[in-house]
């Protein structure tokens, strides 16, 4: 379950890569909510998780309704994207059971491949929606980074993380025209 669980974290990841329209950003962080629920889950902290999944529940619902019409995935000159999906992942696959050693690989490989699509996501995007979307992904990524040690944090790292993610979805930003 937890193999699956961190291959839904990279794919939900990938989709926020890769779309720009708010129904792909919306799928995209709710696959990586429910893919670091459980995992959080499964680790023997369900406070954690279900904090994790009220968080990411309320931002998904926010993101479907703020930002671009429709999927807009791999919109025109999205090679770049789609080449930092595929690419981040491998690497994480291979950092995470490689690299490091111990229990735990798929949970390692969910909050790398996570935080470094959304670390570039952030760098190279300019859009208020993808942007606040990523910075959602990033904020729970660093969470379940954190319970990573095996002296883990507890709870409340997950639950500021939530508070963090809900924060997010409730910025309202104006678009500029330019002048």
């Amino acid at each position: 379950m937890t193999a699956v669980a961190a291959f839904a974290a990279w794919l939900g990841a990938a989709m926020i890569v890769l779309s720009d329209g708010r129904r792909g950003l919306a799928l995209g962080l709710g696959l990586t909510t429910a893919a670091f629920a459980v995992l959080v889950w499964v680790g023997g902290q369900p406070l954690a998780a279900a904090a994790l999944l009220l968080g990411g529940a309320f931002a998904v619902a926010r993101r479907l309704r703020v930002g671009r019409e429709g999927w807009a995935m791999m919109p025109p000159r999205s090679t770049p994207r789609l080449v930092l999906a595929i690419a981040g992942g491998l690497l994480a696959l291979w950092i995470s059971t490689s690299v490091m050693t111990g229990a735990g690989a798929p949970l390692r490989f969910a909050a790398l491949s996570v935080l470094a699509m959304m670390g570039a996501r952030i760098l190279a995007e300019m859009e208020p929606a993808a942007l606040l979307t990523a910075l959602a992904a990033l904020a729970m990524a660093v969470a379940v980074g954190a319970g990573i040690a095996d002296t883990g944090p507890g709870p409340s790292v997950y639950i500021v993380a939530a508070a963090t993610v809900l924060a997010l979805s409730l910025v309202r930003v104006h678009e500029s025209d330019g002048t």
